[in-house]
C-alpha cells in the first residue's frame, strides 16, 4: 500500500475557500506538461459538493475539458447554484487559469429514495487483482526507457486483466478491463470517495478507443486528450476497495474516440457508468 500518496490525493481534492462559491485548488508537485483531467474533474466536483446539503448525493456530472490546465499555477473553481429543489440539486462549475476557463461540470445531486432497480451482469470471467501484477511490476520491463517514472508512489493502484504491452502493433478487441482502487485507507465521507473515482475514471478510458487499431498511449504519432467526461452514480461504493473498470469504444471516427466504462463493486453492484469522447489523431509524418 502507499498511504503517503493516498494523503497527498486527499490533501489535493482539499480545496481552499476564497469566497462564496469560489474554491482553489493546486497541482501535485511533478513533471507535467499539462494538469491531468481526472485532477480537474475530482476537484471540480468536490466544489461542487461543497456547496450542497449533505444529505444530497451526487447522481451525475457532465463536464468539457476546454483548454490545457497549467500545472504550475493554482485552479479557481467558480461554483454557480443553478437550482435547489426537492429532489435534486443542480451546479455548474467552471475551472478557471490565467483569466480563461479551462473545464467547465454541471454536476445533480439527488436526495436518495426507493424505486426500480435493474443492471447490466458484472463480468465473471475476469482474473482477480490479487493476481495481477501492479503498475510498478507492469512496467518493469521498459526500465531503461521509463528511468524512475514507473516506480513513483501512486494513489491509484491499478491492475490490468487485459494487460498488453505499449509497444504492440496488433489490433484487438474493443474492450479493457482494469481493477481499480485508492493504493491505501480513504476517510467514511461517500462525497470523498466520488471524487477520488471520478480521478481515477480519467486515467485508463480513453486508452481503449486504441485498441482496435493497434496503437497505445505511448505512440508518439497519436495525439490524445480528453475532450468531454460524463459519469453517472447508481449505487453505494468505496475507492479504496477493488472496483472493476469494465471499459469498451463503440466508435471512432473523425480525430476522436469514444469509450465507455462501468464500475463494478467486489459484490457484483454496478457502482458508477462512465462515458468520454476524447482526441486521437494521428500526426502526420
Amino acid at each position: 500500500m502507499q498511504q503517503g500518496a493516498v494523503d497527498e490525493l486527499v490533501a489535493l481534492l482539499d480545496l481552499e475557500d476564497i469566497e462564496v462559491n469560489v474554491f482553489r485548488g493546486r497541482s501535485p508537485k511533478i513533471d507535467l506538461q499539462r494538469v491531468f483531467g481526472g485532477q480537474v474533474a475530482g476537484q471540480a466536483l468536490v466544489a461542487a459538493a461543497r456547496t450542497v446539503d449533505a444529505d444530497r448525493t451526487v447522481h451525475s456530472l457532465h463536464a468539457y475539458f476546454l483548454r490545457p490546465g497549467d500545472p504550475k499555477v493554482p485552479i479557481l473553481y467558480e461554483v454557480d447554484r443553478q437550482r435547489d429543489g426537492r429532489s435534486f440539486t443542480t451546479r455548474r462549475v467552471v475551472a478557471i487559469q490565467h483569466g480563461r476557463p479551462i473545464f467547465n461540470m454541471s454536476a445533480s445531486f439527488h436526495l436518495p429514495e426507493t424505486g426500480f432497480a435493474h443492471q447490466f451482469e458484472c463480468p465473471n470471467d475476469v482474473t482477480p487483482p490479487e493476481e495481477l501484477g501492479d503498475f510498478a511490476t507492469r512496467w518493469a520491463p521498459y526500465a531503461k526507457e521509463l528511468g524512475d517514472w514507473y516506480t513513483r508512489p501512486r494513489p491509484i493502484d491499478t491492475r490490468y486483466a487485459d494487460w498488453t504491452p505499449p509497444d504492440r502493433t496488433v489490433a484487438l478487441a474493443p474492450r479493457h478491463r482494469v481493477w481499480v482502487r485508492a493504493d491505501g485507507r480513504l476517510p467514511d465521507d461517500p462525497v470523498l470517495h466520488a471524487c477520488v473515482l471520478a480521478y481515477a475514471s480519467d486515467m485508463t478510458l480513453l486508452d481503449t478507443t486504441l485498441l482496435p487499431h493497434g496503437g497505445t498511449f505511448m505512440n508518439a504519432r497519436v495525439q490524445m486528450a480528453s475532450l468531454d467526461h460524463a459519469m453517472w452514480f447508481h449505487r453505494p461504493f468505496r475507492a479504496d476497495e477493488w472496483l472493476l473498470y469494465d471499459q469498451d469504444t463503440p466508435s471512432a471516427s473523425d480525430g476522436r474516440g469514444l469509450a465507455r466504462g462501468f464500475f463494478f463493486t467486489p459484490s457484483g453492484d454496478l457502482a458508477v457508468s462512465v462515458v468520454q469522447e476524447g482526441l486521437i489523431r494521428e500526426m502526420s509524418s
